[in-house]
């Protein structure tokens, strides 16, 4: 059972993310997700059927165009492989449970965030909003089959511990965007609900990422003091690292500090 999950996972994350690549060049630019259908943006040609299989259409193509043979960006297939995989370990994760439909949905729209967010520097109302009543509906029936209360409570008063920490930097010199507030409070919904060892685990990776990703670019001289950094993505990998490996990480970190006779 476990193979065929990962199996039927594998493919819908392949779907899900050639979808994520519309989402991805379309929802920056207020351009509708379902008109018109996908075409090249040079040449403006439809995509055809048989060309729209993801990863494996790029490469039969030779990331070109079919028409036109204007270069396709190598991100496209990455972008749908790097759904799929993500997918995958999500699965890997928690298994067939209740739980699994709210994280897989967790994993896609990190995937569209993050891009977005590299591309132009802002996390979209559009995306981040719906998906508060998305992630309460997809866990409900985790809570009314489970009896998951203990967890839901968590989860909620986590969002608001996050939310609150991220207003704080937010009013500072410089501090967070608006974008990173209002999604801090749904990483910390997700990551409440697996318990508050994930939450410390994926607030500080976030940072950690981010400083050490800064420091990179500073020394490269790619970016200086003043530069603005896209944060979503570290608030993702952070929240990712911690639903993976929150439990090992604190477990590791508390025989630091106490450490066996």
């Amino acid at each position: 059972m476990q193979a065929v999950l990962l199996i039927v996972v594998a493919v819908l994350g392949l779907a899900v993310g050639s979808f994520l690549n519309v989402v991805i060049y379309r929802v920056p630019r207020d351009e509708s997700l379902a008109h018109p259908r996908s075409h090249c943006p040079a040449c403006g040609e439809p995509v055809r059927n048989r060309h729209n299989i993801p990863v494996l259409s790029w490469l039969l193509l030779r990331g070109r165009c079919a028409d036109c043979k204007t270069p396709i960006s190598a991100r496209y297939p990455l972008v749908e492989a790097g759904t799929a995989v993500l997918f995958v370990a999500v699965a890997a994760r928690f298994g067939l449970s209740w739980e699994l439909p709210a994280y897989l949905y967790l994993a896609a729209i990190s995937v569209a965030l993050a891009a977005i967010d590299l591309d132009v520097m802002r996390l979209p109302d559009k995306i981040v909003l719906p998906s508060y009543a998305v992630a309460l509906a997809l866990m409900a029936p985790a809570v009314i089959a489970e009896g998951t209360w203990s967890a839901a409570g968590r989860a909620l008063l986590a969002a608001a511990v996050l939310y609150v920490g991220y207003f704080i930097l937010a009013s500072l010199p410089r501090g967070m965007g608006g974008g990173d507030l209002k999604l801090s409070p749904l990483l910390g919904f997700y990551l409440g609900w697996l318990g508050w060892s994930s939450v410390a685990i994926g607030a500080f990776s976030a940072f950690l990422f981010g400083g050490v990703v800064g420091a990179a670019l500073m020394l490269t001289r790619r970016a200086s003091r003043k530069t603005r950094i896209p944060f979503g993505p570290y608030m993702l990998a952070g929240a990712f690292l911690a639903v993976f490996a929150g439990a090992p990480i604190a477990q590791w970190y508390a025989s630091l500090l106490v450490p066996t006779v």
